[in-house]
């Protein structure tokens, strides 16, 4: 027995602008399609329930290519840095937080930006320290490559004046050679971050419940998360996945991604990629190539213009990056590897030519940002899919313009560039670096401006994209990128019951229209996990 759902403007994602009018669901999936006359016809004895959608609009369900769920639930609990214009402000809320903190516990915040700051002048240790003497104190910042931490935090984890930079990681010293606290990418901030108190399971199933909940108001059914490597390892937090979501029911479509750093432990568990449950399941190995943009660290073929000293950091040499993809190989893995700058892209591509993946199975270069066109031009023949942030459009840009050659920003973040070259690209946030809303990475696709409306600038109008594409990243993009294009991102026949219902028609308002549209239902499986009033009845 099944569900009826009608009276609303039902929109496929299988072609643009095609419509139908009603949908019969049961057992999680889509059974048919069709007018309201033909499945009432065709159905009518086995429908129980009906879904009266009210005039409101359902989408294939959204699903954000890429995140760190936990990450997200950290970020909704923990001291938010991201919205605060000035250091001024960011420094008075961290001495707040501090007079609210007993002696002596750790104070951890997220989300500084500090080019969105009216003055970019960093924080460092000592001004950390006039504010806070005695609790140990790491502020993140928002790309999560950087972190800046005060002298108790360095204590406690052991970091004296005489440390020696790791290989792959950043450790910042001021004029005087004195540490000033900043340490980037992985192998530096571990330095500090390893020394943090013990994350409990509650803590980590927490943070999933947060993140959880915050998914489904969002409209989000789905999510590609990259979280195995934290929070005490992968199989505490595989386990946290379990309870929250199959034990818990809290319903969500979780793809993780596999840091290369606890492949052995997913092998040595028995599990292997595509294997899992129907709501989580194991997907791509994931590699850093590099850095960020806003701390200088993502790997470009040319100096920083701001830090002509520098062309960024290289998390591994070809030969070591060689030697991870042809891991991914032997466990018959598609990788997924971050790569911003252009010479990080360059080397994945070398990478992949040298291994290519299992025929059948595809990588992704996410992120891909700072692009030239002979990458694209090599990478356009492989088995790989562009798995993309709108959203970092509003947020790079103007201040990308600084750090970034003029001619290495002809071909980057150039969404339009990518589909009309025929290369599939997924749509995610990267949260908790970005917001999760997926609305505002469509409105950033569809757009390329500032959501705010302080800033009027389009930046790269030849790149916007149509709304039927900007969507498609979060529909059929993701799908494409976990291979699931026969049974995902459509409103089809035989594919997953899983469906974003808006208030608003963001096919037929203007783009502008997505900042004031809310959520009415997100439906996963045939089931609501979320709705703002009831939508569904009994029948007789």
């Amino acid at each position: 027995m099944g569900t009826l759902w009608h009276n609303g403007r039902i929109y496929t994602m299988s072609n643009e602008n095609e419509t139908v009018e009603a949908v019969y669901t049961d057992c999680g999936k889509i059974m048919d399609t069709g007018t309201l006359a033909y499945i009432k016809e065709t159905y009518g004895e086995k429908i129980d329930q009906t879904a009266d959608l009210k005039g409101n609009t359902m989408l294939p369900g959204l699903v954000d290519s890429h995140m760190h769920l936990v990450g997200h639930g950290e970020r909704l609990l923990r001291l938010d840095l991201s919205g605060m214009k000035s250091r001024e402000e960011v420094l008075a809320a961290v001495k707040e937080k501090c007079t609210l903190t007993p002696i002596g516990e750790w104070i951890v915040a997220e989300g500084w930006n500090e080019n969105e700051w009216s003055h970019s002048e960093l924080i460092l240790l000592r001004e950390l320290d006039e504010i806070s003497p005695y609790n140990p104190v790491i502020l993140k910042r928002i790309c999560r490559h950087a972190l800046v931490a005060n002298t108790q935090a360095l204590a406690e984890s052991g970091i004296s004046e005489d440390v020696i930079q790791p290989s792959g990681g950043v450790i910042g010293r001021y004029e005087d050679g004195d540490l000033n606290g900043v340490f980037k990418e992985d192998p530096a901030m571990e330095l500090v971050t390893a020394n943090l108190p013990g994350i409990t399971q509650g803590y980590v199933e927490r943070a999933l419940r947060t993140a959880i909940k915050d998914s489904w108001s969002l409209g989000l059914t789905g999510c590609h998360t990259e979280d195995l490597h934290y929070y005490n390892g992968f199989t505490p937090v595989y386990n946290a996945f379990r309870k929250v979501i199959e034990e818990e029911g809290m319903t969500l479509r979780a793809n993780l991604l596999v840091h290369h750093e606890v492949i052995d432990d997913m092998q040595s568990e028995g599990f292997s990629y595509g294997s899992g449950s129907e709501f989580i399941r194991f997907d791509a190995m994931k590699v850093f190539a590099d850095g960020s943009l806003g701390g200088n660290t993502a790997l470009l073929s040319q100096p920083y213009k701001d830090k002509p000293q520098t062309q960024g950091v290289a998390i591994f040499s070809q030969e070591e990056l060689d030697a991870l993809v042809e891991k991914a190989r032997r466990f018959d893995m598609p990788v997924a590897v971050h790569a911003i700058g252009d010479l990080a892209f360059e080397y994945v591509l070398n990478s992949i030519e040298k291994f290519p993946p299992k025929k059948g199975l595809t990588d992704r270069l996410i992120h891909a940002q700072i692009v030239r066109k002979d990458l694209l031009d090599r990478a356009k023949v492989l088995p790989v899919i562009f798995d993309i942030q709108p959203g970092f459009v509003p947020s790079d840009f103007p201040w990308v313009t600084s750090k970034v050659d003029k001619q290495l920003l002809i071909n980057s973040y150039a969404w339009k560039t990518y589909l009309e070259m025929g290369i599939v690209c997924a749509g995610g946030s990267d949260a908790p670096i970005e917001q999760l809303n997926p609305l505002l990475g469509i409105h950033a696709a569809v757009t390329r401006m500032k959501p705010e409306g302080e800033d009027n600038t389009v930046y790269g109008e030849s790149e916007r994209l149509s709304m039927f594409e900007a969507v498609s990243l979060y529909t059929t993009g993701s799908a494409g990128a976990i291979l699931e294009q026969k049974t995902r991102g459509q409103i089809a026949k035989g594919f997953d019951a899983d469906f974003t219902i808006l208030d608003t028609d963001i096919f037929r308002n203007s783009a502008e229209k997505l900042l004031e549209a809310n959520v009415a239902m997100t439906v996963i499986a045939g089931k609501s996990v979320f709705q703002s009033v009831k939508y569904t009845t009994k029948n007789d």
